[in-house]
């Protein structure tokens, strides 16, 4: 649902109260189309973020940090030069739709106050963010639409702001109950909640659901229209006094929707209050935010590693054929020397001869195929050459496909890591390393790089207390081996792409805790849909990396193995402390 018009309305109100004579102390662009002003207000500072994604266009106030370009973007640049020091003037709603204008009272380059204005588009993929002078001109936005994208409205810097076609629906913060008869009466043969979103502003489907269950008990259209629809702008009017913002979670503990007063048509015991809207939202969209912008950011890199998964496959296939050819290399040899042995009886000519076979415990005789335009001997030579080449084919095609498999396993265990990521930073770290071992290009956009801080493993907590870290990429793995002490635990799934686990607890480790470490080792390796899974599990003084290997390579020694089934629910189990 978020964000409909109706919660639209809810925030930019609470934001209003919270937020106005604030003063703009810093503003940053962490994302091309998400912009943060830090705001001081009320002796406090803020972080109001305004996003223009396509999937997840909002504005609330946040309490997460986030990584910034190393160069500013030109929009942030602008919104610097024009807001900082600015005050807010008011923060509203257009129309009861999902546009949001906040006005800045600031000071130019002349020393004289000036109107600004940023205006939110909440649209889906048409979602924008602009800046506009106090004659309504558009100085900057995050998304620029030109007359070749749409004849109907341009969005450019230079060019006044024209709102988004009028669709012609009825506000629903001052609509009275003639007004929605009128519009509504017609639409009888249409489901009352369809009607409801047809002829109201903003509306999403289950807000309207919700709005028509308030009004009209049943499923069908109300029998009494009048009394249905005073009712129904008696609660449009009413509305804004029941705030009382809440996240809809679901049985797995995820946000499911946000709801800016109690809805009647949802389960209200999975509705968990919230002190102000802009805490569900945060709620809300934090996670599916970051989760969404790190799959657009690891899709060029899913690609790459995929295509080259595939490269190797196909290359291997044709290694494995040469080495099957080779196999005929003892029979060339063989039908070579049979030849030579029987010189004196054989033709050129000939097109096949039945010789005794004498370099073979079984013996008996060989049928050797024979070229009629060349010599006996020639025949002996040409099958020699096939022998040798054969050979030569063999040994290059076995080195080939060591090399082959090797690659191959480097790049299922990268996909691997990249399906553990939970942010950017573990993300970066595997972008490094592709980049160093040349599988992508090294990006050198200043406004696409950020400053971001070291990743970290997962932390659980086993059934009885004690630490357990999972590491989610090679160079973290590499980090977490190397900084875990020499008697802790260290497990690894075997011969097979996976994270290092480090049990952080040295001795007697029990029961229960290297069941659930093997556990995590077995579910974060390629082996996780799989049952009994070998884990090796040994001291972390018995393992050490080679000169030269790659990141997350090791060897080991004094290990055990345990065999695992992973199963989801197990895993779930286990206490997750920090992902």
């Amino acid at each position: 649902m978020p964000m409909d018009g109706l919660t639209v309305g809810f925030a930019v109100r609470e934001l209003d109260r919270m937020l106005r004579g604030g003063r703009v102390d810093r503003i940053t662009q962490p994302e091309r189309d998400t912009v943060v002003l830090l705001i001081r207000a009320g002796n406090e500072n803020h972080r109001l973020l305004l996003c223009a994604s396509p999937n997840n266009a909002r504005l609330h106030l946040t309490r997460a940090s986030f990584p910034n370009p190393l160069e500013p973007p030109s929009l942030c640049m602008l919104m610097r030069k024009q807001l900082s020091g600015g005050r807010i003037q008011e923060i509203r709603q257009v129309g009861g739709d999902r546009i949001a204008e906040i006005d800045f009272d600031t000071v130019n380059e002349m020393g004289d106050h000036v109107l600004r204005r940023l205006t939110l588009e909440i649209m889906g993929r048409h979602s924008n963010l602009m800046l506009l002078d106090e004659n309504g001109k558009i100085l900057e936005a995050t998304r620029h639409v030109s007359a070749d994208m749409s004849r109907v409205r341009q969005i450019q810097p230079g060019l006044p702001y024209t709102p988004p076609p009028d669709q012609e629906k009825l506000n629903p913060w001052d609509v009275s109950g003639d007004m929605l008869e009128e519009r509504l009466a017609p639409l009888s043969e249409v489901r009352f909640d369809k009607a409801l979103g047809d002829q109201i502003a903003g509306l999403s489907r289950v807000a309207a659901e919700e709005l028509a269950f308030r009004v009209n008990r049943n499923d069908g259209w109300p029998v009494d229209l009048p009394d249905a629809c005073s009712r129904l702008a008696d609660l449009f009017h009413r509305l804004p006094d029941m705030a009382s913002p809440r996240v809809l979670w679901t049985e797995d503990g995820a946000p499911a929707d946000v709801f800016a007063f109690p809805y009647l048509t949802r389960d209200l015991s999975a509705q968990h209050e919230t002190a102000t809207l802009s805490d569900a939202l945060d709620a809300y969209f934090g996670e599916r935010d970051a989760r969404d912008r790190l799959n657009q950011k690891s899709a060029g890199m899913l690609r790459t590693l995929k295509t080259q998964v595939e490269r190797c496959e196909k290359k291997l296939a044709l290694q494995e054929e040469e080495l099957a050819g080779a196999e005929r290399m003892e029979e060339y040899r063989i039908m070579g020397e049979a030849i030579n042995a029987n010189l004196y009886q054989l033709k050129k000519g000939m097109s096949e001869a039945v010789l005794p076979n004498w370099f073979t415990q079984e013996g008996g005789e060989i049928t050797v195929p024979l070229d009629r335009m060349l010599t006996p001997s020639q025949n002996a030579q040409r099958y020699f050459k096939k022998y040798q080449k054969a050979r030569s084919a063999r040994e290059t095609a076995a080195e080939q496909r060591k090399k082959t498999l090797a690659e191959l396993d480097y790049l299922e265990g990268m996909l691997l890591d990249v399906d553990k990521c939970v942010g950017e930073s573990e993300l970066e770290e595997i972008r490094r390393e592709l980049v160093r071992t040349g599988y992508m290009k090294k990006n050198t956009n200043r406004r696409q790089l950020r400053q971001l801080p070291q990743s970290k493993p997962y932390r659980y907590k086993s059934a009885d207390g004690i630490e357990i870290l999972v590491g989610k990429n090679a160079a973290q793995n590499d980090r977490l081996t190397q900084e875990a002490r020499g008697d802790e635990l260290w497990l690894h799934a075997k011969d097979m792409p996976g994270s290092h686990v480090i049990v952080r607890a040295e001795g007697e480790i029990p029961p229960e805790t290297l069941k659930q470490a093997a556990l995590l080792a077995a579910w974060y390796s390629k082996g996780q849909r799989s049952s009994l899974v070998p884990v090796d599990y040994t001291r972390r003084k018995y393992v050490r990396k080679p000169g030269g290997a790659a990141p997350g390579k090791m060897i080991y020694t004094h290990q055990k193995t345990a065999y695992i089934t992973p199963l989801e629910e197990d895993i779930r189990r286990i206490e997750l402390i920090e992902q």
